[in-house]
């Protein structure tokens, strides 16, 4: 396994992280499966665990604490808050007043008296960075979470971040997580450079593309993974985009064959390869799931194979970008471009 400093925090995290998004209802994964992970995951090196407190409304965060007791010390956790806890308007956001109730919910839930890394799930235009910041650097200082970050943030909210925190004199954030991988590549254009301007964290999730890039999806096979269950229509092939990424997986599974790599090697050592990324978040279902993952732990891929993939999925380009979670508000309400 390696091993990297997570941005200028001093914490060193393991180049794999486990998410535990899959524990529980929406993985259908028992408290027992998730407990034989997280073992076999710190068996192989893993230091970091990612986990949420709206992944099965709280179920996740509880199994995780159950998996951990008794060696919490040893793990460097990271959950997150922002997106709905419910239908009540107010349970969700990143208002003081949520953030202050839900970090407390989110310890009972983990069986914790702290967190590590505490991330705003996604950005909240309806709340200002100051109240935010403020309310996270407070929670800093009252010893209940070590370190927080962003998830999901276009480039200029984790700059007008950075700046709100300089300006007011308050802690920052230290990492950022966003979705990156082999077919979404739309990050290296600005928020990989926005992060390393400002020697952030950078923990990328959905390394294997939602499961495209796990060797599951091939041209004359039925789809039948968990995640084309529950979102079929990013599966559909008769939408173009989802043509151009099995076109793409087909291109790069010999990429990796050539290269004596399964498609998951090839795949998240990519990911793990850019010098702006701390670690890849895998997010097993099952133990044969997490063994695969784990194979590439030690990968380092050459610079043919990076030059063979760049000619494949250019550099910043997204090739389904209708399925980008950090588009700007404007863009998806037309009511927010009219006056």
């Amino acid at each position: 396994m390696q091993y990297r400093t997570l941005g200028r925090t001093g914490v060193q995290v393991s180049a794999l992280a486990l998410g535990a998004m899959n524990f529980g209802a929406i993985g259908r994964t028992t408290q027992e499966e998730a407990t034989a992970m997280v073992d076999a995951a710190l068996d192989a090196g893993i230091n970091l665990i990612d986990t949420a407190d709206m992944y099965g409304q709280g179920e996740s965060e509880e199994m995780v604490g159950k998996a951990i007791a008794g060696r919490r010390d040893d793990i460097v956790l990271a959950t997150k808050a922002g997106l709905p806890m419910g239908e009540e308007r107010n349970h969700r956001g990143a208002s003081r007043r949520w953030l202050v109730t839900e970090l407390e919910n989110s310890l009972r839930r983990l069986g914790v008296d702290h967190v590590d890394l505490y991330q705003i799930h996604r950005w909240d235009p309806a709340t200002s960075d100051e109240e935010t910041l403020s309310a996270l650097t407070d929670l800093q200082r009252a010893g209940k979470i070590r370190h927080f970050g962003s998830s999901t943030f276009p480039a200029y909210r984790i700059v007008q971040g950075q700046w709100t925190a300089h300006e007011r004199r308050l802690s920052r954030y230290v990492t950022e997580q966003p979705s990156y991988s082999l077919l979404q590549r739309g990050i290296e254009a600005h928020v990989l450079p926005v992060t390393e301007e400002y020697g952030m964290g950078v923990l990328a999730w959905s390394p294997l593309a939602s499961g495209w890039l796990s060797g599951a999806v091939r041209r004359g096979r039925a789809i039948t993974t968990s995640r084309s269950r529950l979102r079929p229509e990013g599966f559909d092939l008769a939408l173009p985009a989802n043509q151009a990424r099995l076109d793409a997986v087909e291109r790069l599974a010999l990429v990796a064959e050539e290269a004596g790599l399964t498609l998951i090697q090839l795949a998240l050592g990519f990911v793990i390869a850019h010098p702006a990324v701390t670690s890849a978040l895998i997010g097993p279902r099952t133990r044969d799931h997490l063994d695969s993952q784990l194979a590439a732990a030690d990968t380092v891929l050459p610079a043919d194979v990076l030059d063979a993939i760049d000619s494949i999925v250019p550099p910043g380009t997204d090739l389904a970008a209708h399925e980008k979670h950090d588009t700007p508000p404007a863009l998806l309400d037309p009511v927010l471009r009219r006056r």
